[in-house]
C-alpha cells in the first residue's frame, strides 16, 4: 500500500472544505483535499442557499472571494411567500436588494471556490475507508482505492456520516422526525406556469397540520421543492421511490385537504428523491485530540430550519484557517482556539433549528411564523 505524508489533510470538499483550503492558501499554507466523489462534475450541486452577512460572507471576506461572490447572487432571490394550506397567501415580502441575505446557487458558490485554489489541491475519488492516531498528533487515513496517507493535521469535513468524526466523539446523527421528498419542476415559467406563480421570485413556504412545503426558484428556472412530514422514520422505505407515480400517490395522500395550487408541486414534478432529516445532539462537543478537529456538518449537523448550516460550515473554515495561520508553529493552540468560538457558536445555532423544526411543524405552525415575519425585522 502506498502511503503519502501531508501537513494538513481536509476530508471534504464541501463548502467547509473549501473554505478552509481557501483561507489556508491565502495566508500561504498549503493544504489537500481529499474528496470521495470522482470529479467537481460527478453530480449536480443544486439547490438555493441565502449566505448571510454574519457567517456565510465573513468566511468569503476572509477567502478574497466576496467581490466575485456579489456576482453570482440570485437577483430577486430574497422574496418571501408563507401560505396555509387552502393556498391563502399570509405573508409575501418583494426582494428589494437591501437584504442581508443574498441567495445564490450552491453550484456556482461550489465552483468559485474550487476555481479559487491552486490545481492539484483536490484529489478527486478518494473514499476513506478508515482513519487512526499514529501518535504525536499524526493521524493516518486509508481509502477505497488502496491508498493511504499520513497528516500532521486531519481536519473532518465530510459531513454528517463523517469518518473523521470518531477519533473525537462517539455521537452519531438522529432522526429529527421529519423526513422531505424533494421535488424538481423544470423550465417553470412555461412548463408550470401555476407553480411557477405560486413560489413567486424566492423562498416560499406552506405550513399547517403539521406538514409543510419549502421552495425555491432556481437560478436554472426550476423549482426546487421540499415536501416536509412529520413521519415516523421507517415510513420512506414503505414507498417505491423508482415508481414516480406511485411515489407522488403516497406523498399527495397525506396532503389530501391541500389546496390543489400546492398538491401540484408534487403531482406535476419532474424528479422526486426522499431525504429523511438528521441532526446530531444541541450542544455536540469533544475533549481536544492532538492534530484532528472537524467542521461543517461533521461537527454539528443540524435541521435546516435556521438556514444556517452552509453558512456555519463556510465560518468553520475560514476561523479554522485563520487560528492556524495566526499561530505558526503551534497547531495544537490554534485548534484549541477554533473549538472553543466553534462551540457556543454552534451550539446557538443547533437550537435555533430545533426550535424552528418543533414551531414550524407544531400545532401553531402557520399561526406562529406568520407572527414571526410580521412582527419586525428587530424579531429576526
Amino acid at each position: 500500500m502506498s502511503t503519502s505524508h501531508f501537513p494538513i489533510a481536509i476530508i471534504g470538499a464541501g463548502l467547509g472544505g473549501l473554505t478552509a483550503a481557501r483561507v489556508l492558501h491565502v495566508n500561504g499554507i498549503e493544504s489537500a483535499i481529499f474528496e470521495l466523489e470522482a470529479s467537481a462534475a460527478a453530480r449536480v450541486q443544486g439547490g438555493m442557499l441565502d449566505i448571510h452577512e454574519n457567517n456565510g460572507q465573513k468566511a468569503l471576506h476572509a477567502a478574497g472571494l466576496h467581490d466575485d461572490f456579489l456576482k453570482i447572487v440570485h437577483e430577486g432571490g430574497q422574496a418571501m411567500r408563507l401560505l396555509g394550506p387552502d393556498g391563502t397567501v399570509h405573508v409575501a415580502e418583494e426582494d428589494d436588494g437591501t437584504g442581508g441575505r443574498p441567495e445564490v446557487d450552491r453550484g456556482d458558490l461550489r465552483d468559485l471556490l474550487l476555481d479559487s485554489l491552486p490545481d492539484g489541491t483536490i484529489h478527486w475519488g478518494r473514499k476513506v475507508t478508515g482513519a487512526r492516531a499514529l501518535g504525536d498528533g499524526r493521524h493516518e487515513v486509508t481509502f477505497a482505492d488502496g491508498s493511504a496517507i499520513t497528516t500532521d493535521l486531519l481536519i473532518g469535513a465530510d459531513g454528517a456520516w463523517s469518518r473523521i468524526r470518531p477519533l473525537v466523539s462517539s455521537a452519531r446523527p438522529a432522526y429529527t422526525g421529519i423526513s422531505f421528498v424533494e421535488t424538481d419542476l423544470f423550465d417553470a415559467d412555461t412548463r408550470h406556469p401555476r407553480s411557477a406563480a405560486v413560489i413567486g421570485g424566492g423562498f416560499f413556504i406552506a405550513l399547517g397540520h403539521e406538514r409543510g412545503v419549502l421552495a425555491h426558484r432556481e437560478s436554472d428556472g426550476s423549482l426546487h421543492v421540499y415536501t416536509a412530514l412529520k413521519i415516523d422514520e421507517g415510513w420512506l422505505d414503505t414507498v417505491d421511490f423508482t415508481d414516480q407515480a406511485a411515489a407522488k400517490a403516497a406523498v399527495l395522500a397525506r396532503f389530501e385537504d391541500w389546496d390543489e395550487s400546492l398538491r401540484a408541486l408534487v403531482a406535476d414534478a419532474d424528479t422526486i428523491t426522499p431525504r429523511r432529516i438528521h441532526a446530531l445532539p444541541v450542544g455536540h462537543r469533544w475533549d481536544r485530540v492532538p492534530g484532528v478537529t472537524l467542521l461543517g456538518d461533521a461537527a454539528h449537523v443540524m435541521s435546516p430550519f435556521a438556514g444556517e448550516g452552509a453558512n456555519l460550515a463556510m465560518l468553520d473554515g475560514a476561523e479554522l484557517a485563520l487560528a492556524l495561520a495566526a499561530r505558526p508553529g503551534d497547531t495544537e493552540a490554534a485548534l484549541a482556539a477554533y473549538e472553543e468560538a466553534l462551540f457556543p457558536r454552534s451550539e446557538a445555532s443547533a437550537a435555533e433549528s430545533a426550535a424552528s423544526l418543533d414551531t414550524m411543524f407544531g400545532e401553531r405552525g402557520l399561526e406562529q411564523m406568520v407572527e414571526f415575519f410580521t412582527s419586525g425585522p428587530a424579531a429576526r
